[in-house]
């Protein structure tokens, strides 16, 4: 699945437009990433816990977005955009979405 932050394709042609897709992942706060994150609060430096945590959401929202377009009939995302928020105080939501096309793919040679 070709997936892209751009409107248009160079080099290739979209033949339609299937529409919106979207993806989303709820994640929440693990009290033991609470407290390595309280510890390296006290001390400083990037905390890994909440990094792996969010970026693993990211790549579940993603996916299911994919799921959502081939589903659908898509071979491509154009205009792929993500977005997250707090939904409550210990959990964050990442939403993955963009337009699914088909699209024709150039020959190789």
């Amino acid at each position: 699945m070709l997936i892209a932050t751009t409107d248009q394709l160079e080099n290739h042609h979209v033949q339609e437009v299937i529409g919106y897709v979207k993806g989303n992942a709820i994640k929440t706060k693990h009290l033991g990433n609470d407290i390595m994150a309280s510890l390296k609060a006290l001390v400083g430096g990037e905390i890994r816990e909440y990094d792996d945590m969010l970026n693993q959401a990211r790549q579940m929202a993603i996916s299911r977005m994919v799921q959502e377009a081939e589903e659908k009939g898509a071979n491509a995302i154009i205009g792929f955009r993500m977005q997250n928020s707090a939904i409550m105080k210990s959990a964050s939501e990442i939403v993955a979405y963009g337009t699914g096309v088909k699209i024709e793919f150039p020959p190789n040679g």
